[in-house]
């Protein structure tokens, strides 16, 4: 699993006895290199050829950590790599979603079978191919009334009359990193940059008036609405860049508070790297009523990597694992293409 956020690849290596039940066996995350994090982060500004070229490159990337990861842990037993792949483009908008990391040439690095691109089947039967993890929720944590993802994006999953829905809330670290960086950091550590700043309100107000927040669900952000809609309108503003934290903070907490009181959620499981950012959570807890679950570390850390290999699990096993009411697809179905040795 590799995220928005671009701090690392997430592997995990988990067992599932059914589909309700799963123990992570391993995990590690295996920090991008500077080279890989600029390739990465700048490969929707590629050629089209560049681009199909990085795709293969990445994909043996993948390949390679893979193979090193289970002879690392003496893994005996694999039986396929679910790889989620990098977002490049997401515009469902338009019927096309692009994660690079070339499922045939992962396969060929780590001489296993290879489930990946589960996005792209959703967004051609008419759905965002986002969020996917939702299918997990309902099936292996339905025991919360709400789950809570904080990554490059906010998005939360629930249960309602019977259906599971989900959607993107607001962008979360793919906005705080992109402003720590201007600072000198990857990314804003406990959110101590953001806690020194000061609350802009007119900038927090322009914010909260964005359309994506009014539509009604199901919706999905990609990087460049954060790039087009998001970060001009934070720049337009002449203040400090802990400033610009502090308020991007306090909008964040503002868009999740009115989605818990919107659904009635009584408790939410939250997870993903936002959980470490301390200011972040304990303005969450402050603004609002709802009871905060945070799990173990390997939870936190890795939920979105075990979920993607359930979503491979039930692939492989030709069941659902793309849901019509979490993506607005026209049917439920089962996505994935499947790289066989």
């Amino acid at each position: 699993m590799s995220g928005t956020s671009l701090d690392g690849l997430d592997i995990c290596y988990v067992r599932f006895d059914d589909d309700n039940y799963f123990e992570i066996l391993q995990a590690e995350t295996i920090n991008y290199s500077s080279d890989w994090r600029t390739k990465l982060a700048e490969a929707y500004k590629y050629s089209a050829m560049d681009l199909c070229q990085l795709d293969v490159e990445f994909g043996y990337f993948l390949g390679e950590q893979v193979k090193e990861f289970i002879q690392r842990n003496d893994i005996q037993q694999v039986d396929f790599v679910s790889s989620h792949g990098q977002t490049i483009f997401h515009q469902p908008q338009k019927s096309f979603t692009l994660q690079i990391g070339n499922g045939a040439a992962i396969a060929s690095r780590c001489q296993q079978k290879v489930v990946c691109d589960f996005r792209t089947q959703d967004v051609v039967l008419g759905g965002q191919g986002a969020p996917l993890v939702p299918i997990g929720d309902e099936l292996l944590f339905n025991q919360y009334d709400a789950c809570l993802n904080l990554g490059g994006f906010s998005n939360i999953s629930l249960n309602r009359k019977e259906k599971r829905i989900a959607f993107d809330i607001c962008p979360i670290n793919i906005v705080l990193n992109h402003y720590s960086k201007q600072l000198g950091k990857e990314y804003d550590e406990n959110g101590v940059f953001a806690e020194q700043g000061k609350v802009n309100n007119e900038l927090v107000a322009e914010l909260n008036e964005l359309e994506f927040y009014q539509q009604s669900f199901p919706k999905s952000l990609g990087y460049e609405w954060v790039e087009s809609k998001f970060l001009t309108i934070v720049d337009k503003y002449d203040i400090s860049i802990e400033d610009k934290l502090r308020s991007c903070v306090e909008h964040f907490v503002i868009q999740i508070k009115n989605i818990f009181a919107l659904y009635d959620i009584n408790n939410v499981l939250i997870t993903g790297g936002g959980v470490r950012n301390l200011f972040f959570i304990n303005r969450l807890r402050k603004l609002t009523n709802v009871e905060i679950i945070i799990p173990n570390d390997n939870l936190i850390d890795f939920k979105e990597a075990l979920i993607f290999a359930f979503l491979g699990y039930r692939r492989v096993h030709n069941k659902i694992n793309c849901l019509a009411s979490v993506t607005g697809a026209s049917r439920d179905h089962s996505s994935g293409v499947i790289y066989n040795l």
